[in-house]
């Protein structure tokens, strides 16, 4: 029976954020890890570790989010390994902000003066000295606001997992529109949600990129 759009289904709305920064907050903490790993590899002297991470991040670069998602929920109960949506989402996220992670990342050790690594390099200092002690502190100071920008998108990209059957914010969205009909403000009101969620952080990356361009031309 269809029933009104009220308070009460707002408030279900907004229950269901806590999941989404849950799946976001999860991703970003796998993929940062993984991210790091990534752009390590890929400014690594090693050639094996530069393809092989490059691989990864064509691969994950180059198919879209929700077929990942499809490969890890319905191709990990194909092999016999079941897995329920909420690892699924994680895991496909996880490797997705990995790839990105990485290549931003990646950029932000690139754009490194050279000189600062050959100073490193004459100073005697090995290579994990080199990056923890001078390259790595200077790439993050840059890599602050591309990463701020990536969260924003990853966060928007967890309403993906609600083809999975995880109940995020999107997904509650659908359950309620389903019980009253009303495409409109349900989903005017997931999109509110989004926006709060995702307007502060889109203003602070782009304050941190105006600052850090400012900071660099004087």
């Amino acid at each position: 029976m269809i029933r009104p759009f009220g308070f009460n289904d707002i408030i279900l709305i907004a229950e269901a954020i806590r999941w989404t920064l849950a799946l976001s907050a999860i991703a970003f903490a796998g993929g940062a890890v993984g991210g790091l790993l990534i752009a390590l590899a890929r400014t690594s002297d090693t050639r094996w570790l530069r393809t092989a991470s490059m691989l990864f991040i064509r691969l994950f670069q180059g198919t879209p989010l929700l077929m990942q998602l499809f490969l890890v929920f319905f191709g990990m109960n194909i092999f016999g390994l079941p897995i329920n949506p909420w690892l699924a989402a994680s895991l496909a996220l996880t490797l997705h902000a990995s790839a990105f992670l990485g290549e931003i990342w990646r950029g932000c050790i690139e754009a490194v003066p050279l000189g600062q690594r050959e100073a490193a390099t004459a100073l005697g200092l090995h290579y994990y000295d080199r990056m923890t002690s001078v390259i790595l502190p200077q790439a993050a100071r840059i890599s602050v606001a591309p990463t701020v920008g990536f969260l924003v998108q990853l966060i928007k990209g967890t309403s993906l997992a609600s083809i999975i059957g995880f109940t995020e914010l999107t997904r509650t969205g659908q359950i309620v529109n389903n019980a009253t009909f009303s495409p409109f403000q349900v989903f005017g009101t997931v999109a509110v949600f989004y926006f709060i969620l995702c307007w502060p952080l889109s203003l602070t990356a782009r304050r941190m990129e105006i600052r850090f361009s400012r900071a660099t031309t004087r």
